[in-house]
Formats: C-alpha cells, sequence, structure tokens
C-alpha cells in the first residue's frame, strides 16, 4: 500500500516544485514579477526590522538556519553542536518554532512527556539526543528570554535566519552539498528566502555532504565547512534492541521519509548496500497506522524525525536510522573561540 491520496497529491505538488527549482525545468521562470516582489518585500522587511524591532539578549545566541527551501540536514547539525557545548560545560537551549506541532500554550518547554503533535518533531528529536532545554514558539524572542530564566548560557536558535527580529551573535548557515542552492533564484521562481548572496555576511557557511563540483553562485569566493553524515546503526521504535549498520546489506526496506529531501535518506541506505522500496510524505507529515500498511512484509527503516510520530503504533520490524554530523576541528575551535569572544562582549555591554 502507498501513501493516502491526500499525503501522496501533496507531496507530489511539493515534488513538482522542488524538481522545478532544483533540476533543468525552467517553467517558473515565469514568475519573475513575483520573485522581484518578493525580493522587494523581503529587503524592505529586513531593513525595517533590523533598525526598529531587533532585541539582543544578554546570553550569547547562534542561530542555525539555511537560506532555501526543501530539506538541507539541520537538525543533526544543531545536536552536534549542542553535544559539543555540553561537552565544554556550558548548559545550552534551543529556541525552536516548533512546525508540525501545537502546544497547549507558549513558549512551551519539551519535557520527556511532550509528544511532536504538542512540540514539533524535531524539537522532540533534539530533546531526545541530547536532553537540553528546548522552548517551542511562534516568538522566539520571548522562547528566548524562557530559556534565560532557566539558566541557560548559551542559546541556539533551530532554524531563524530570517527571523530578524531575534538577534544574533553567531550565524551558521547550512547549504545541501549536493543540490546546492537550485537554480539560484528567490522565491517563488527558484528554493531561495534570500539571495545567495546572503551567505557572504553569515560566520560559516556548512556544507552537508559537497559534492567535488560543490559551488555556490555568487560574485566572489565562500569559504565552506564540509559536514559529513555518519550511519551508526539501525535503532528499533518498539526497544533498546539495534542492529548494525551492515543488517540490512543486500536486502530490501520499506523506505519511509517525510522530510525536506527525501532522496538523501534512500541514497544514504543505497551507500549502505540497502535496497530501499521508497516512501517519500510531505516535510513534518503526521503519520497515522495506515500511512505505513505496506503490502510487502518487509523491515520498514525510516529517519528518526519520522520515527518520533510513528512510535505509538510501531511494529517489530521498524527501525530508524541513527546518523551523527561529523566536522572538522578546525570549525569546532574556531566556534569556540568565537563564543568566548562573544561572550566577553556581552559582559561588556550588559553588566
Amino acid at each position: 500500500m502507498r501513501p493516502s491520496s491526500t499525503s501522496s497529491s501533496t507531496s507530489s505538488r511539493q515534488q513538482a516544485w522542488l524538481d522545478a527549482w532544483y533540476g533543468q525545468r525552467r517553467w517558473t521562470l515565469w514568475l519573475l514579477p513575483l520573485m522581484w516582489i518578493f525580493v522587494a518585500l523581503s529587503r524592505f522587511r529586513r531593513w525595517w526590522i533590523l533598525r526598529y524591532q531587533q532585541v539582543n539578549l544578554p546570553t550569547p545566541l547562534i542561530v542555525v538556519g539555511n537560506i532555501s527551501v526543501g530539506g538541507t540536514g539541520k537538525t543533526p547539525l544543531l545536536i552536534a553542536l549542542v553535544k559539543h557545548f555540553q561537552a565544554q560545560g556550558y548548559n545550552p537551549g534551543v529556541i525552536s518554532r516548533g512546525y508540525g506541532g501545537r502546544a497547549p500554550n507558549y513558549p512551551y518547554l519539551v519535557e520527556s512527556s511532550s509528544t511532536p503533535a504538542e512540540a514539533g518533531d524535531e524539537p522532540i528529536s533534539i530533546y531526545r539526543q541530547t536532553g537540553c532545554a528546548i522552548c517551542v514558539g511562534p516568538d522566539r524572542v520571548a522562547a528566548a528570554r524562557y530559556l534565560e530564566d532557566l539558566g541557560c548560557d548559551l542559546l541556539l536558535s533551530d532554524d531563524g535566519l530570517q527571523h530578524y527580529r531575534l538577534g544574533r551573535d553567531i550565524e551558521i548557515a547550512l547549504v545541501d552539498g549536493l543540490r546546492g542552492v537550485g537554480n539560484g533564484h528567490c522565491l517563488p521562481v527558484g528554493p531561495l528566502r534570500e539571495s545567495a548572496e546572503r551567505l557572504k555576511s553569515v560566520d560559516w557557511v556548512v556544507a552537508n555532504s559537497p559534492s567535488d563540483s560543490f559551488s555556490l553562485p555568487v560574485d566572489e569566493p565562500v569559504f565552506t565547512i564540509p559536514m559529513a553524515i555518519a550511519p551508526l546503526c539501525f535503532q528499533s521504535l518498539l526497544s533498546t534492541e539495534s542492529l548494525a549498520i551492515d543488517a540490512f546489506t543486500g536486502k530490501s526496506v520499506h523506505a519511509v521519509a517525510g522530510i525536506g529531501n527525501p532522496r538523501r535518506f534512500y541514497q544514504s541506505l543505497q551507500l549502505l548496500g540497502v535496497e530501499p522500496v521508497e516512501h517519500s510524505y510531505p516535510d513534518h507529515h503526521s503519520y497515522a497506522p495506515a500511512d505505513l500498511a505496506f503490502d510487502e512484509n518487509l523491515p520498514v527503516v525510516m529517519t528518526e524525525k519520522d520515527a518520533v510520530k510513528c512510535r505509538a503504533f510501531a511494529q517489530e520490524n521498524w527501525y530508524y536510522l541513527v546518523i551523527e554530523a561529523r566536522l572538522p576541528d578546525l570549525f569546532w575551535s574556531a566556534l569556540d573561540n568565537k563564543v568566548g569572544r562573544v561572550k566577553e562582549q556581552k559582559k561588556a555591554a550588559f553588566e
């Protein structure tokens, strides 16, 4: 059984846009007048907020985001950052919009009993891997202040590169190392929320699994940090059982992906020698048992982001792929130095 007709049609519409933005199709060029309006309004909005509305906080704040639509692997990077800072002795807190969730109140602090329906899938994934304080809410400034009151001494914003009301001290932009920035155009002609030139103003551009031909369409070179995604094992949704990374090598599995770029997940499985029967859903899809009632009796493998929404009705042969983001030591040392300087500047400015 394939995805429901509603999910399938939504996924197909999303895929049509992604194919145009990241492929060779040119029909979106008819939307150039709309793009010019979008760019003009976006630039005015940024200018206005930076001049009149931005709020800067006494706690160092790092924004981890992207300039494109379609998924870049932001969550693994954010988890790696949180774990790194925890190892350095910080008490980091994460701010998230909580896409796909609807909390009973905002700001909403994620707890062990929180569900994806309340907090969204990404905050739940981050919480389960790090245990750090995560505050969800549409008002990112209010969420940041909530975390400050809890004693967090370093804040990370999950996404939010374009949410300029929340002042930031460090910006990390993530780019898909295989698809790059697509056709290089802004919405709706291309996948960009801001011009690629925006990448020149961030502190670091991280390229997720860059290809040998990876490049960015900017008028001068931008130094990028390569990020590798390392698969570790397959974890059961029902128990603490985990399988070795070669457990499904040479075998077929139902591969379930409701993420921004399902193709990357399927390619990861193929590199492990797995033969995926692909089942794509819209990003942040809310799963029901019928969505995974497949005709062929094969193991089901999904992303952890999907797994947090499927545990309630999971079966014994359902697993998610455990992954880890890895970045060069040069990046970590430079980041630590930058955070140290920001702390001193904040101390001088707010005390």
